[in-house]
C-alpha cells in the first residue's frame, strides 16, 4: 500500500508531497517577498530579527539557511558571520533559491548556495555552527527525518532554530480561520494571481504539530534543551534545541 501524508487539507501519496509542493512555489516565486509582507502586515521582518538575535551566532561562524527561498535570514546571516565566516543558502525549489541567490549577488554577498533535499543534506556531520529553517519545515514529507538531518550536520553545542507558523491563541483563532481562509486566497489572487497556493498555505499551517508537538518531535529527532517562543500571539512560534 502506497504511504499517505498531507497536502494541505488533501491527502496524497508521499511521493506525490515533494512534486505538489515545488509546484505551489515556484508559481509564487516572483511574488513571494511582497506577499509575505501582505500578507503579514511586515511582522514576518520582526519574526526574522527576532530568530537572529535568539541565534547566538558570531563573527566566524558557519551558518546553513535550510529551506531558505528568497534569502532573507542568509542575507542578515552573512552580516553577523563576517568575511571569516559562512552562510550556506539551500532551498529545494530552484526558482525559489535562484531568487535568494539573486538578491545576495545584488547585496554584494558571495555566500555559498545549493539547491538540495531538506531530508538528504549533502554536507558532513559536525560541521555548522548555527542551522535555520524558517517556513519551511511545515512542507518537507518526512519532518522527523529533516530535523534528523539537520542535527547531523550540527556540531555538537550547535543549535537548530525552527521558525514556523504555529498554534494561535484560541480566542483569536475565529478572526485567524477567517483571514486565511477569506483575505489571504484573495491577496494571492490580487497580487500573486494565485489563490490556490494561498488556500495551500492556510491548509498547511493547520496540518502543522503544534507548539508542544513539535518540541517533543526535536527531542526524539536527539536535540537536547528544546524550547520555544510564541510570537503575535502563537501565530508563529520559535523552536530552539541544541545538539550535545
Amino acid at each position: 500500500m502506497t504511504n499517505q501524508t498531507h497536502f494541505g487539507f488533501e491527502t496524497v501519496a508521499e511521493k506525490e508531497k515533494a512534486g505538489r509542493v515545488r509546484g505551489v512555489f515556484s508559481s509564487v516565486a516572483q511574488k513571494y517577498d511582497i506577499m509575505n509582507d501582505l500578507m503579514s502586515m511586515g511582522l514576518h521582518r520582526l519574526w526574522k530579527i527576532f530568530t537572529i538575535e535568539i541565534s547566538g551566532v558570531r563573527s566566524g561562524d558557519r551558518v546553513l539557511d535550510v529551506a531558505g527561498g528568497t534569502g532573507d535570514l542568509s542575507s542578515a546571516f552573512a552580516k553577523r558571520v563576517g568575511p571569516t565566516g559562512q552562510v550556506w543558502l539551500t532551498d529545494i525549489n530552484n526558482a525559489m533559491l535562484t531568487r535568494g541567490r539573486d538578491r545576495l549577488l545584488d547585496e554584494g554577498q558571495l555566500g555559498p548556495v545549493a539547491q538540495c533535499d531538506a531530508e538528504k543534506l549533502p554536507f558532513p556531520s559536525d560541521h555548522f555552527d548555527c542551522v535555520t529553517v524558517a517556513f519551511g519545515l511545515r512542507n518537507m514529507t518526512h519532518k522527523e527525518s529533516a530535523i534528523a538531518e539537520m542535527r547531523r550536520v550540527l556540531k555538537p553545542g550547535g543549535r537548530l532554530l525552527v521558525l514556523e507558523f504555529s498554534k494561535v491563541w484560541k480566542p483569536l483563532e475565529p478572526a485567524y480561520d477567517f483571514y486565511s481562509f477569506k483575505i489571504l486566497p484573495w491577496l494571492g489572487a490580487k497580487v500573486a494571481n494565485d489563490p490556490d497556493s494561498y488556500r495551500y498555505l492556510a491548509e498547511s499551517i493547520r496540518m502543522h504539530p503544534d507548539q508542544a508537538s513539535l518540541k517533543t518531535m526535536m527531542e526524539g529527532a536527539g536535540l537536547a534543551r528544546v524550547d520555544y517562543f510564541n510570537l503575535t500571539a502563537g501565530v508563529v512560534a520559535l523552536h530552539r534545541g541544541y545538539k550535545l
